[in-house]
């Protein structure tokens, strides 16, 4: 086959995949606001919510972030977005992993606190998008009732859209996401004894 055959091949696969997509971008209409789950056991769940935090800002939306579980240490996520006070509320209300806290009470009672920081920002119509970080392992350890945390998201203003982040998502929430995204676990540095790095995981 001649370069300049191969080249045709090439033009007429993209055009029948173009039309393809191009139906498909007709046929979504809709608008409203969605209830992402990041999950997995891989590295990243966390860096793709707060890149769509990130993208958020660049269309000036007021953004909401709420980090369960971690609390322990400080982490450049943090550094970077409480630049932004006027456009980004930003809490930690973890302890830290629960293998470092060993207090259940203690690990419950900070997620409760947590949640009613949760639930203002989701009766706020001026906030368009919430990051809830690590929630998926508070629910996981059943800190909260994952019933009664959908059903407060579930009743939030129709545009707003709440992202969930974190390993082990119940069914309930995987059932209750527009988008669910599973991180796998390939490859990690940690194991072949590398610590967590600046920039990277922290």
């Amino acid at each position: 086959m001649t370069d300049s055959e191969k080249s045709q091949r090439h033009k007429a696969r993209m055009q029948r995949h173009k039309a393809v997509v191009d139906e498909k971008i007709q046929q979504a209409t809709q608008d409203k606001g969605l209830l992402l789950c990041i999950t997995g056991n891989g590295k990243g769940k966390s860096s793709s919510g707060f890149g769509m935090v990130a993208r958020a800002l660049g269309h000036d939306m007021k953004v909401g972030i709420v980090q369960f579980i971690k609390g322990a240490m400080s982490t450049g996520e943090e550094a970077f977005f409480r630049r932004f006070p006027e456009q980004v509320s930003y809490h930690v209300v973890g302890d830290g992993f629960t293998w470092d806290t060993q207090n259940l009470e203690q690990d419950k009672a900070s997620a409760e606190a947590g949640w009613e920081i949760v639930k203002s920002m989701l009766q706020d119509e001026s906030i368009q998008v919430i990051l809830l970080d690590e929630l998926n392992i508070v629910l996981k350890m059943k800190y909260l009732d994952a019933e009664k945390v959908l059903a407060d998201i579930g009743a939030r203003p129709a545009m707003q859209h709440v992202i969930i982040t974190g390993r082990g998502a119940p069914d309930s929430v995987i059932e209750a996401s527009d988008t669910v995204s599973r991180v796998d676990d390939v490859k990690h540095a940690f194991r072949a004894g590398i610590r967590a790095q600046k920039g990277i995981e922290l």
